[in-house]
């Protein structure tokens, strides 16, 4: 089944891009991860008390990972996202010998995917490319961004042999061993993604087995994270932009996880905001739905969450889809505040970095139901 986002809501379309910018000294760019997965910092902002508590600056808590134990409750379901980061970079070249780069959005059966191409001169329907150990492919066509490829070979063996990882374009560095055990979940199951969900970056299976110790309860969904993720906003009006698809899937064993939360007021907390994109892209025709399905739910400062009561999350780039989700999960003025205060307290940026703990403001949820 196929979910998709219902119109936006009013507010977004008066939303400018530029109300999602933010100075980032480069500095606070995290380049490497930190010595061990919970060695992050954690900044919590809890929801605020009252409507009239909302426009006062929030309450922020500079608090290490581990102390996300305190934050939580026996009974709250934390939702993650298995997906598994692949090998998606190949490197080939075509038949002049010009160089060429593919990043392999998503592979559609055993020989076709799509990919994008960095290339001198974009290569033409019909023609070919070619890779190590004689494997080859045909450009069949292009759809904006991505081309249709069939290969010559089984594209996972491909890339399992050839590909590299596809580390995010902020970080400056070839990918090496320690970023092929550190850009992945220790708990990655289905591949798919080509880029990580990076909130799940900073549990070991220590602190999952201490949470489970706690009586908080863990689900699973899936949503293979695209390429998309990183791309820039060129809309100075939101409502205009086209958001990427990504495909999800939740089992019948989380929905009824979920369910069962939602029915008993335990809240739902999503780690990552893919985790949080696939539950509401499930909910969006009220109760969450288990199924698979492709999304392109963009979610906006005026969106209602039918699903998520809290996120766990990192920090995100400028003027990106991301930064404008978290605003709307905890309100755009408190997200523009607690960024500032990360920025002026060193907090780690983006995938590599420390993460936020947002519980949800309902004084922005349209209509006031959850």
């Amino acid at each position: 089944m196929s979910h998709h986002q219902s119109p936006p809501a009013p507010p977004a379309a008066s939303l400018a891009l530029s109300e999602f910018d933010f100075d980032l000294p480069p500095a606070l760019i995290a380049q490497h991860p930190a010595a061990e997965r919970r060695a992050s910092r954690l900044l919590h902002m809890p929801a605020p008390d009252a409507p009239a508590d909302a426009a006062a600056a929030p309450t922020l808590r500079d608090l290490n990972f581990p102390d996300l134990r305190g934050l939580l409750r026996p009974g709250d379901l934390l939702v993650f996202n298995d997906t598994r980061v692949i090998k998606a970079r190949l490197f080939g070249r075509k038949p002049t010998g010009g160089r060429i780069e593919l990043l392999i959005e998503r592979v559609l059966d055993g020989n076709c995917a799509l990919a994008q191409i960095r290339a001198s001169h974009a290569p033409a329907s019909g023609s070919s490319l070619y890779f190590a150990d004689r494997a080859a492919c045909q450009v069949l066509d292009r759809d904006g961004r991505f081309y249709l490829l069939e290969f010559n070979c089984d594209v996972w063996a491909l890339l399992d042999r050839e590909g590299s990882l596809p580390l995010p374009p902020y970080i400056e560095h070839a990918p090496d061993g320690a970023d092929a055990e550190r850009y992945q979940t220790v708990y990655a199951a289905n591949p798919g993604a080509v880029a990580a969900p990076t909130a799940g970056l900073h549990f070991d299976d220590a602190m999952l087995a201490a949470l489970r110790a706690d009586g908080v309860r863990l689900a699973f969904v899936t949503l293979h994270v695209g390429a998309g993720t990183f791309l820039p906003v060129k809309a100075e009006s939101i409502a205009e932009h086209k958001m990427h698809s990504e495909v999800y899937s939740i089992d019948e064993h989380t929905a009824a996880e979920i369910a069962a939360a939602k029915a008993e007021g335990r809240r739902v907390i999503a780690v990552g905001t893919t985790s949080l994109r696939a539950m509401e892209a499930a909910s969006q025709s009220g109760a969450l739905v288990a199924g698979k399905g492709e999304t392109d739910i963009f979610i906006t400062p005026g969106y209602r969450f039918r699903t998520v009561d809290a996120l766990l999350t990192n920090f995100h780039l400028p003027r990106s889809t991301l930064l404008m989700l978290v605003s709307a999960f905890a309100g755009h003025a408190r997200i523009r505040a607690a960024y500032a205060h990360a920025v002026e307290h060193g907090y780690r940026f983006f995938s590599y970095g420390d993460a936020m703990f947002l519980e949800r403001d309902d004084t922005t949820q349209p209509g006031a139901a959850a």
